[in-house]
């Protein structure tokens, strides 16, 4: 016999000549027009909350001056730290002074009693839909590192952001929408917009910036073409030269991520303006949040918060805002004249978000609506200066409310002064695993591979905290 000749196959040329549907497939599950970008993906778990709103305190907000009472710090105002209360860590500056004594009064809210003070009047109101955590720490006193910290779980650059975790791993319950969208308000935070970002995980977890103070949202959001049908039909022909290309080269990751996120920005032309308009908002519902403020910041914020509700109505799994720029560029970063700072901020965010409480809760929203308020550290009890206070990762304060945490409840406790956590520390990876677990999200098990490892939002660190959580 004979051999007959066969000519040496590639696999792409194979696939070219013999498995062009393949291709054509996978194209079809990203250009359908009735395809979500990301398919929701069934969680580990009972998913408690569906959804997560961020409001991010970017700058460091006190503790000892919003939500943590220290009456020695009025017993002992004025004196030297050093001798009524012993070893000090290395601060930012170093530029120790006295023991500085709140410039607002505490008082007991709700039936609760949590203690609050005169800072947040409107949150103050909210005391029993809150679940604070008064010993939270950090690993970090600087703001960029401390940034990345808090959103990823590393403070490098480069980690993909929690709420990119959110959506790589549960995917987004609106085709129209992205998984995660970050509201600016004006403060970019230090370490920039890689606070938000995807990092490794594919390009479909990234956030997406909308801007809300007002003017264009988001770059190239109004159709281009003047003639009606042109625009869908230039989408049309990109499309088909897109699926030739998957066809004929085969399958690629980052190739496939590009395109569905060009198809959503398609999408997002149609449901991002109708997002925008809130002439449907009931005039109670304006004046609740304060669009009618005097107050420009408080108009920004108030907006920022309506839109985030807005948002977890049409599914978006995970919103978070940045806080306004309030006159040039006062972060919650008070190192000098702390009341005039902090005043300044709490005025711009108070009302909106005690607002987006009582609208989620009266909404049937809140249930199933994680709300995190938190900043990347804390802040000194004693001066920096005279009247301002540096930086404190040793001890601070956050909170949450709704999506199934514990309300009108306080967990761990830092010292008499408010300086350290001293009863129940938790530490970023703590919070991050117990906020996963909440949208039934086994932290342990949300892994994705990359430099030889399987990498997770929590790295070989975190536990869910348990006594937070409300009773099923």
């Amino acid at each position: 016999m004979h051999r007959l000749p066969c000519p040496t196959l590639s696999r792409r040329a194979l696939l070219r000549g013999a498995a062009t549907g393949f291709g054509m497939l996978a194209a079809h599950a990203l250009m359908g027009a009735g395809s979500a970008t990301v398919s929701p993906s069934p969680s580990h778990a009972r998913a408690r909350a569906r959804n997560v709103i961020f409001l991010y305190m970017e700058g460091g907000v006190s503790q000892v001056d919003s939500f943590d009472y220290k009456p020695l710090l009025e017993r002992h105002h004025g004196k030297n730290p050093r001798e009524v209360m012993g070893k000090l860590e290395k601060t930012q500056f170093e530029n120790i002074g006295t023991v500085f004594k709140s410039p607002w009064a505490f008082r007991r809210r709700g039936q609760s009693g949590l203690w609050i003070s005169d800072l947040f009047p409107h949150i103050a109101q909210c005391a029993d839909e809150l679940c604070v955590v008064r010993s939270m720490t950090s690993a970090f006193p600087e703001h960029t590192s401390a940034n990345y910290f808090l959103h990823s779980g590393l403070g490098l650059q480069g980690r993909p952001s929690m709420g990119a975790w959110v959506a790589y791993g549960l995917g987004s319950e609106n085709q129209d929408m992205p998984g995660y969208v970050v509201l600016n308000g004006g403060q970019i935070p230090s370490g920039g917009m890689d606070c938000f970002g995807n990092g490794f995980l594919p390009a479909t977890s990234q956030a997406s910036v909308l801007h809300a103070q007002g003017g264009t949202p988001l770059a190239n959001i109004a159709p281009r073409e003047a003639v009606p049908g042109l625009q869908d039909a230039k989408r049309r022909l990109a499309s088909r030269l897109d699926r030739l290309a998957m066809a004929a080269d085969g399958s690629d990751a980052a190739l496939e991520g590009a395109l569905a996120n060009a198809e959503l920005a398609s999408r997002m032309q149609a449901s991002v303006p109708e997002l925008l308009e809130l002439k449907g908002e009931g005039e109670a519902t304006r004046r609740m949040y304060g669009l009618d403020s005097s107050n420009p910041h408080a108009r920004t914020y108030a907006r920022q918060c309506l839109l985030a509700r807005r948002l977890v109505e049409r599914g978006v799994r995970f919103v978070e805002l940045t806080i306004p720029m309030v006159d040039g560029y006062q972060r919650w970063d008070a190192h000098g004249n702390i009341a005039h700072n902090h005043g300044m901020n709490a005025r711009a965010i108070d009302q909106a978000t005690a607002a987006l409480l009582r609208d989620l809760r009266q909404r049937g929203l809140l249930d199933e609506t994680l709300v995190v308020w938190a900043g990347e550290f804390g802040r000194t009890p004693f001066a920096q200066g005279s009247d301002g206070r540096d930086h404190n990762e040793h001890g601070f304060s956050v909170w949450m409310a709704g999506g199934g945490v514990r309300p009108g409840f306080a967990y761990g406790a830092t010292d008499d002064w408010g300086y350290r956590a001293v009863e129940n520390r938790l530490e970023m990876h703590d919070l991050h695993a117990t906020i996963l677990h909440l949208l039934g999200i086994d932290h342990t098990r949300l892994t994705y591979r990359f430099g030889g490892r399987d990498i997770r939002l929590t790295d070989v660190h975190g536990n869910v905290i348990h006594p937070m959580l409300a009773t099923a």
